[in-house]
């Protein structure tokens, strides 16, 4: 199986941070069983640099298909399994360019050869993110989620400089500034409720089913873990993810790699989900004290 290089970039995601975040080392245990010899220490690159080069010489031969099913094998996300089919779904799409698809039988997976491509259209993107841009927010009360009082001004400094960045129409400043406090909004929620993030679904986990400490947790587990907890709203949920995955281009291989030239309405939408996530989080913020479960479209 060869894939073309915009399914091996979603491949290297997955890999690097979306499955569970993974350092240097990590990497090289984890490509070490494709048969390389690597060893981590001084002079290793990137953890973006090493993963696209492994990625690149394994193209095409039997150890691809074997990273595939060692990435994504149900073994890996017990008690996941609607978290696996997410990643496989999301895969399928950029593998249809390349006329495969990833199939999963309970805990077998399989690779279909597609005759043609299958593609589906879904929501238009353009109604969705119009819809998601029209939410009002008369402030940012990220004050009233409670957190730690100098965590808080940290924050509060950071939003306002992200506002001026996007005023002076500084789009890549905007996307990276608002994905690093979106993530240090989860963390710190997540470090003052520990019990439900670490029970949540989708908390971040090792290969030995142990929830890992909150510094090692990637921004998706994050993500995820607010939605299951109810913290956050259906739309704010699909476009943290958005802003989580331009957020990556904070590292320039990455921008170069994928050809990503950021704009203001790019800049606009990441802006909105830090406004949406800090006011859901404020709304909603009291279920994970009581325990009360999310509802359907909320």
């Amino acid at each position: 199986m060869i894939l073309s290089p915009k399914t091996l970039e979603k491949l290297r995601l997955l890999i690097n941070e979306e499955t569970g975040y993974r350092s240097g080392p990590k990497l090289v245990d984890f490509f070490n069983q494709l048969g390389f010899h690597d060893s981590y220490g001084q002079g290793f690159p990137s953890r973006w640099i090493y993963t696209h080069e492994r990625l690149v010489e394994i193209n095409g031969t039997p150890e691809l298909d074997k990273c595939i099913r060692i990435l994504l094998s149900p073994a890996n996300f017990i008690g996941r399994a609607a978290q696996l089919d997410g990643h496989i779904s999301d895969f399928n799409q950029f593998l249809a360019f390349d006329r495969w698809k990833l199939v999963r039988n309970k805990a077998e997976l399989s690779f279909k050869k597609l005759a043609e491509i299958e593609y589906d259209e879904g929501t238009p993107i353009a109604s969705t993110e119009d819809e998601f841009l029209k939410r009002e927010f008369s402030n940012i009360p990220i004050v009233e989620i409670g957190l730690e009082g100098t965590v808080c001004s940290v924050l509060r400094g950071r939003i306002e400089e992200i506002e001026k960045c996007y005023g002076g129409d500084a789009p890549l400043a905007t996307i990276l500034l608002a994905g690093s406090t979106l993530e240090g909004i989860f963390l710190g929620v997540a470090t003052k409720h520990p019990k439900q993030f670490n029970t949540s679904a989708s908390s971040s986990k090792d290969k030995n089913g142990k929830v890992r400490p909150f510094h090692e947790w990637s921004l998706s587990s994050f993500i995820d873990a607010a939605r299951d907890l109810g913290l956050i709203q259906v739309d704010t949920h699909k476009f943290s993810h958005v802003l989580r995955h331009f957020r990556n281009y904070i590292h320039p291989f990455e921008q170069m790699a994928s050809g990503f030239s950021p704009r203001q309405h790019t800049a606009k939408i990441c802006l909105q989900v830090l406004k949406a996530a800090i006011h859901d989080i404020h709304e909603n913020i009291g279920k994970i004290e009581t325990g009360e479960a999310p509802q359907e479209g909320n």
